[in-house]
């Protein structure tokens, strides 16, 4: 796929089924996600790749620390959180591990992680999968971080849910550049 037509035509899939990709095209993925941009090669970007019976334990994961953030869920809450993990066949956590650096700060490092989950998602939909970027309650926590057995100085940034797109996609918005781009001449 051409450059340019990946990036203008990424869009979030809403429902996602099997296939997901295989070990091989996740190895480029992942590839291509290390080469987003990072200052001073700190690398604070790391990856959990999640499918089959891990979807499971994220679960647990995820209604533990539901339970551990609001004592009055609601049943409705409950399966939500529950079954979150089973929208996609693979979830992909994106994790953000700044390092200290007198010249990088730690919110650089963050965007570098973000960068690194946009460079999935373009690699994603390249070959042809969909995925969608989420995030609520269970990013930039620290219940989340500590389940998943982090480093203290890590954070969860976001979760790429990833398969192939049913249904129907979004329909892509045509913006007007004029009111986002100022040219200064």
């Amino acid at each position: 796929m051409d450059a340019l037509k990946n990036i203008t035509t990424r869009n979030s899939a809403r429902e996602l089924c099997d296939p997901c990709p295989s070990v091989d095209e996740m190895k480029t993925v992942f590839e291509a996600a290390l080469r987003a941009p990072d200052h001073a090669w700190l690398r604070p970007s790391q990856f959990i790749q999640i499918t089959g019976d891990g979807r499971n334990k994220l679960s647990k994961i995820f209604i533990e620390t539901a339970r551990e953030l609001n004592k009055e869920l609601t049943d409705i809450q409950i399966t939500k959180y529950t079954e979150a993990p089973f929208r996609a066949p693979m979830i992909i956590v994106l994790i953000s591990n700044p390092k200290e650096h007198p010249k990088v700060p730690a919110v650089e490092q963050i965007i570098s992680t973000g960068c690194a989950g946009q460079n999935i998602l373009l690699s994603l939909n390249a070959m042809g999968y969909g995925a969608i970027w989420r995030t609520g309650n269970f990013a930039f926590n620290e219940l989340i971080s500590k389940r998943l057995e982090l480093e203290s100085s890590a954070q969860v940034i976001g979760y790429i849910y990833t398969g192939t797109t049913t249904g129907k996609n979004k329909t892509i918005p045509i913006h007007d550049l004029e009111d986002y781009v100022q040219i200064w001449e």
